[in-house]
Protein backbone atom coordinates (compact mmCIF):
# COMPACT_ATOMS: atom_id res chain seq x y z
CA UNK A 1 0.00 0.00 0.00
CA UNK A 2 2.81 2.42 0.92
CA UNK A 3 6.30 2.01 -0.52
CA UNK A 4 8.88 4.55 0.66
CA UNK A 5 12.25 4.24 -1.03
CA UNK A 6 15.35 6.21 0.02
CA UNK A 7 13.25 9.24 1.01
CA UNK A 8 15.26 12.41 1.63
CA UNK A 9 13.45 15.49 2.89
CA UNK A 10 13.81 18.50 5.12
CA UNK A 11 12.52 21.92 6.06
CA UNK A 12 14.01 25.38 5.45
CA UNK A 13 16.95 23.82 3.62
CA UNK A 14 17.85 21.60 6.58
CA UNK A 15 18.00 17.86 5.71
CA UNK A 16 16.07 15.73 8.21
CA UNK A 17 15.13 12.49 6.47
CA UNK A 18 18.31 11.00 5.06
CA UNK A 19 17.41 7.92 3.05
CA UNK A 20 14.38 6.41 4.75
CA UNK A 21 12.83 3.25 3.28
CA UNK A 22 9.67 1.52 4.48
CA UNK A 23 7.08 -0.88 3.03
CA UNK A 24 3.59 -0.93 4.56
CA UNK A 25 1.18 -3.57 3.30
CA UNK A 26 -2.63 -3.58 3.59
CA UNK A 27 -3.81 -4.89 6.94
CA UNK A 28 -0.62 -3.90 8.75
CA UNK A 29 0.05 -1.53 11.62
CA UNK A 30 3.56 -0.09 11.78
CA UNK A 31 4.90 1.86 14.76
CA UNK A 32 7.65 4.43 14.22
CA UNK A 33 9.55 5.17 17.43
CA UNK A 34 12.57 7.32 18.11
CA UNK A 35 14.04 10.15 20.16
CA UNK A 36 13.18 13.83 19.78
CA UNK A 37 14.58 15.27 16.57
CA UNK A 38 14.84 11.90 14.82
CA UNK A 39 12.52 12.95 11.99
CA UNK A 40 9.28 11.21 13.02
CA UNK A 41 6.99 14.22 12.57
CA UNK A 42 8.87 15.25 9.43
CA UNK A 43 8.01 11.86 7.95
CA UNK A 44 4.33 12.40 8.67
CA UNK A 45 4.29 15.97 7.36
CA UNK A 46 6.19 15.00 4.22
CA UNK A 47 3.78 12.18 3.43
CA UNK A 48 0.83 14.45 4.10
CA UNK A 49 2.22 17.18 1.84
CA UNK A 50 2.54 19.93 4.44
CA UNK A 51 3.91 23.16 2.87
CA UNK A 52 7.53 23.90 3.72
CA UNK A 53 8.61 20.26 3.83
CA UNK A 54 10.63 19.64 0.69
CA UNK A 55 11.64 16.31 -0.83
CA UNK A 56 15.16 16.19 -2.27
CA UNK A 57 15.35 12.52 -3.17
CA UNK A 58 13.66 9.14 -3.17
CA UNK A 59 10.13 8.07 -4.00
CA UNK A 60 6.83 7.30 -2.29
CA UNK A 61 4.22 5.08 -3.95
CA UNK A 62 0.78 5.02 -2.32
CA UNK A 63 -1.77 2.51 -3.54
CA UNK A 64 0.06 2.30 -6.88
CA UNK A 65 0.33 6.08 -7.46
CA UNK A 66 3.15 8.59 -7.02
CA UNK A 67 2.23 10.24 -3.73
CA UNK A 68 4.79 13.02 -4.04
CA UNK A 69 3.21 14.20 -7.31
CA UNK A 70 -0.13 14.83 -5.59
CA UNK A 71 -1.36 18.01 -3.90
CA UNK A 72 -2.34 17.61 -0.22
CA UNK A 73 -6.09 17.51 -0.99
CA UNK A 74 -5.46 14.87 -3.66
CA UNK A 75 -3.57 12.73 -1.15
CA UNK A 76 -6.50 12.99 1.25
CA UNK A 77 -9.02 12.08 -1.46
CA UNK A 78 -6.83 9.11 -2.42
CA UNK A 79 -7.26 7.78 1.11
CA UNK A 80 -4.44 9.22 3.24
CA UNK A 81 -5.25 10.66 6.67
CA UNK A 82 -2.75 12.60 8.79
CA UNK A 83 -3.47 12.95 12.50
CA UNK A 84 -1.65 15.79 14.25
CA UNK A 85 0.14 15.83 17.58
CA UNK A 86 -1.58 19.14 18.33
CA UNK A 87 -4.95 19.41 16.49
CA UNK A 88 -5.65 23.02 15.58
CA UNK A 89 -8.58 25.18 16.66
CA UNK A 90 -10.77 26.88 14.04
CA UNK A 91 -12.94 29.51 15.74
CA UNK A 92 -16.24 30.31 14.05
CA UNK A 93 -16.52 26.99 12.16
CA UNK A 94 -18.69 24.26 13.64
CA UNK A 95 -17.03 20.87 13.80
CA UNK A 96 -20.00 19.08 12.23
CA UNK A 97 -20.05 21.46 9.26
CA UNK A 98 -16.28 21.20 8.87
CA UNK A 99 -16.47 17.41 8.81
CA UNK A 100 -19.35 17.34 6.33
CA UNK A 101 -17.56 19.72 3.96
CA UNK A 102 -14.33 17.70 4.23
CA UNK A 103 -16.08 14.41 3.51
CA UNK A 104 -18.14 15.72 0.59
CA UNK A 105 -15.08 17.45 -0.91
CA UNK A 106 -13.29 14.10 -0.93
CA UNK A 107 -16.34 12.33 -2.35
CA UNK A 108 -16.55 14.92 -5.14
CA UNK A 109 -12.89 14.40 -6.04
CA UNK A 110 -13.56 10.65 -6.27
CA UNK A 111 -16.63 11.21 -8.44
CA UNK A 112 -19.07 10.18 -5.70
CA UNK A 113 -22.34 11.87 -4.75
CA UNK A 114 -22.31 14.06 -1.63
CA UNK A 115 -24.02 12.84 1.53
CA UNK A 116 -27.22 14.62 2.49
CA UNK A 117 -27.46 16.35 5.85
CA UNK A 118 -29.40 13.45 7.33
CA UNK A 119 -27.03 10.82 5.96
CA UNK A 120 -24.04 12.70 7.30
CA UNK A 121 -25.51 13.20 10.79
CA UNK A 122 -26.26 9.47 11.04
CA UNK A 123 -22.64 8.71 10.15
CA UNK A 124 -21.30 11.35 12.55
CA UNK A 125 -23.40 10.01 15.45
CA UNK A 126 -22.13 6.49 14.80
CA UNK A 127 -18.47 7.54 14.83
CA UNK A 128 -18.90 9.89 17.81
CA UNK A 129 -20.47 7.06 19.83
CA UNK A 130 -17.51 4.85 18.92
CA UNK A 131 -15.17 7.40 20.53
CA UNK A 132 -17.60 8.17 23.39
CA UNK A 133 -17.80 11.82 22.27
CA UNK A 134 -21.05 13.71 22.88
CA UNK A 135 -22.54 14.92 19.59
CA UNK A 136 -23.06 18.30 21.25
CA UNK A 137 -19.27 18.69 21.16
CA UNK A 138 -19.35 18.51 17.36
CA UNK A 139 -21.75 21.43 17.19
CA UNK A 140 -19.10 23.68 18.72
CA UNK A 141 -16.32 25.46 16.78
CA UNK A 142 -13.54 23.09 15.75
CA UNK A 143 -11.55 22.12 18.87
CA UNK A 144 -12.32 25.44 20.61
CA UNK A 145 -12.46 24.86 24.37
CA UNK A 146 -11.71 21.14 23.96
CA UNK A 147 -9.36 19.41 26.37
CA UNK A 148 -6.35 17.59 24.96
CA UNK A 149 -8.17 14.27 25.19
CA UNK A 150 -11.32 15.67 23.57
CA UNK A 151 -9.28 17.02 20.65
CA UNK A 152 -7.72 13.62 20.03
CA UNK A 153 -11.06 11.83 20.30
CA UNK A 154 -12.63 14.35 17.92
CA UNK A 155 -9.77 13.77 15.49
CA UNK A 156 -10.46 10.03 15.61
CA UNK A 157 -14.14 10.78 14.87
CA UNK A 158 -12.91 12.71 11.84
CA UNK A 159 -10.81 9.73 10.79
CA UNK A 160 -13.81 7.44 11.14
CA UNK A 161 -15.98 9.72 9.00
CA UNK A 162 -13.36 10.13 6.25
CA UNK A 163 -12.63 6.37 6.33
CA UNK A 164 -9.07 6.49 4.92
CA UNK A 165 -7.02 3.65 3.48
CA UNK A 166 -3.89 4.73 5.36
CA UNK A 167 -3.78 6.65 8.64
CA UNK A 168 -0.57 8.37 9.71
CA UNK A 169 -1.01 9.22 13.39
CA UNK A 170 1.60 11.56 14.86
CA UNK A 171 1.85 11.07 18.63
CA UNK A 172 -1.86 10.52 19.03
CA UNK A 173 -1.20 9.46 22.64
CA UNK A 174 0.20 12.89 23.55
CA UNK A 175 -1.78 14.53 26.34
CA UNK A 176 -4.12 11.59 26.92
CA UNK A 177 -5.01 10.28 30.37
CA UNK A 178 -5.49 6.55 30.97
CA UNK A 179 -9.18 6.46 30.07
CA UNK A 180 -8.80 8.62 26.95
CA UNK A 181 -5.84 6.53 25.82
CA UNK A 182 -7.94 3.37 26.01
CA UNK A 183 -10.89 4.97 24.17
CA UNK A 184 -8.66 6.36 21.41
CA UNK A 185 -6.81 3.04 21.07
CA UNK A 186 -10.07 1.12 20.79
CA UNK A 187 -11.30 3.66 18.24
CA UNK A 188 -8.21 3.22 16.07
CA UNK A 189 -8.69 -0.55 16.16
CA UNK A 190 -12.40 -0.33 15.27
CA UNK A 191 -11.83 2.07 12.37
CA UNK A 192 -8.51 0.96 10.91
CA UNK A 193 -7.76 -2.65 11.84
CA UNK A 194 -9.12 -4.09 8.60
CA UNK A 195 -7.58 -6.13 5.77
CA UNK A 196 -7.75 -3.24 3.27
CA UNK A 197 -6.40 -0.51 5.58
CA UNK A 198 -3.07 0.31 7.21
CA UNK A 199 -1.74 2.50 10.01
CA UNK A 200 1.56 4.27 10.59
CA UNK A 201 1.76 5.10 14.31
CA UNK A 202 4.37 7.68 15.26
CA UNK A 203 5.01 7.59 19.00
CA UNK A 204 7.62 7.98 21.72
CA UNK A 205 6.15 5.45 24.10
CA UNK A 206 4.94 1.88 24.44
CA UNK A 207 1.68 2.83 26.18
CA UNK A 208 -0.47 3.34 23.05
CA UNK A 209 0.88 0.07 21.68
CA UNK A 210 -0.73 -1.75 24.62
CA UNK A 211 -4.06 -0.96 22.93
CA UNK A 212 -3.09 -0.78 19.25
CA UNK A 213 -0.88 -3.82 18.72
CA UNK A 214 1.63 -3.17 15.92
CA UNK A 215 2.72 -5.80 13.44
CA UNK A 216 6.07 -4.06 12.98
CA UNK A 217 8.08 -1.59 15.07
CA UNK A 218 10.82 0.61 13.60
CA UNK A 219 13.42 2.75 15.32
CA UNK A 220 14.02 6.06 13.55
CA UNK A 221 17.23 7.87 14.43
CA UNK A 222 18.91 10.80 12.64
CA UNK A 223 16.58 10.54 9.66
CA UNK A 224 16.97 6.81 9.01
CA UNK A 225 15.33 3.61 10.19
CA UNK A 226 18.14 1.88 12.04
CA UNK A 227 16.31 -1.14 13.43
CA UNK A 228 13.04 -2.99 12.80
CA UNK A 229 11.29 -5.80 14.59
CA UNK A 230 8.02 -7.04 16.02
CA UNK A 231 6.02 -5.74 19.00
CA UNK A 232 8.74 -6.96 21.36
CA UNK A 233 11.05 -4.22 20.03
CA UNK A 234 8.83 -1.54 21.59
CA UNK A 235 9.11 -3.26 24.97
CA UNK A 236 12.88 -3.43 24.56
CA UNK A 237 12.97 0.31 23.81
CA UNK A 238 10.88 1.01 26.90
CA UNK A 239 13.29 -0.97 29.09
CA UNK A 240 16.63 0.05 27.65
CA UNK A 241 16.16 3.34 25.79
CA UNK A 242 16.87 4.31 22.19
CA UNK A 243 20.64 4.58 22.41
CA UNK A 244 21.10 1.05 23.74
CA UNK A 245 18.73 -0.56 21.25
CA UNK A 246 19.84 1.38 18.18
CA UNK A 247 23.56 0.96 18.86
Amino acid sequence: MLEISNLQAGVAGKPILKGLSLDVKPGEIHAIMGPNGAGKSTLGYTLGGRPGYGVTGGSVIFDGADLLAMEPHERAAAGLFLGFQYPVEIPGVSFVQFLREALNAQRKTRGEDPLSGGEFLKLAREKAALLKLDMEMLKRPVNVGFSGGEKKRAEMVQMGILDPKLAILDETDSGLDIDALRIVGEGINAIMRKPDKAVLLITHYQRLLDYVKPDHVHVLTAGRIVKSGGPELALELEREGYEAVAA
